[in-house]
């Protein structure tokens, strides 16, 4: 069997609905995890955004990716640097993933982080429970995001605390059924 690369024809229609509210309402939905991306400039100061667009793509060789708003500065750091690390944070780090969130520009005084020769990006010492450091192998653009694959090349496991959440426009917590 040969597998095709073009795509299907579409015989759906546009739909003047779908706004950007609707479509960010229905994603809320989604409960998924929290982490924070950090890279560094050229200049070496540090940059980080909360981000829940993460997913792993490939087991061989194990790639993430992570999804970033294109005029982002930490996007400019990762594309400068080559790099990036994803913070995952366990249940107690809703006040980093909220001051990642915030723009703060400020937010690196205010928790503790390290950069060591072999990180990728800073390491949200306090409050990620693992850290991936990626080697970017392809970014490509998607309406107003970017897409970054990257490589990982090393995880660092920091503690065994259950991972923050985040649906409904709220952090989370996660529950045993």
């Amino acid at each position: 069997m040969t597998e095709s690369t073009a795509p299907p024809t579409s015989t759906l229609s546009p739909s003047a609905d779908v706004t950007p509210d609707g479509f960010r309402s229905m994603m809320s939905t989604f409960p998924t995890g929290v982490c924070v991306v950090t890279s560094l400039d050229r200049e070496g100061s540090p940059w980080g955004m909360t981000c829940s667009s993460v997913c792993s793509v490939s087991l061989d060789p194990p790639t993430l990716l992570v999804c970033l708003r294109a005029g982002s500065p930490t996007l400019a750091a990762i594309r400068e640097q080559g790099g990036f690390a994803v913070n995952l944070l366990h249940e107690e780090a809703r006040g980093t993933a909220e001051l990642f969130a915030s723009g703060d520009p400020h937010r690196f005084d205010l928790t503790p982080w390290v950069q060591d020769p072999f990180a990728a990006g800073p390491h949200v010492v306090r409050d990620a429970h693992t850290v991936a450091d990626c080697a970017v192998v392809l970014t490509q653009q998607v309406g107003d995001h970017v897409t970054v694959f990257g490589t990982t090349r090393r995880i660092v496991r920091q503690s065994t605390e259950p991972p923050l959440l985040y649906g409904m426009r709220e952090f989370r917590r996660w529950s045993a059924v």
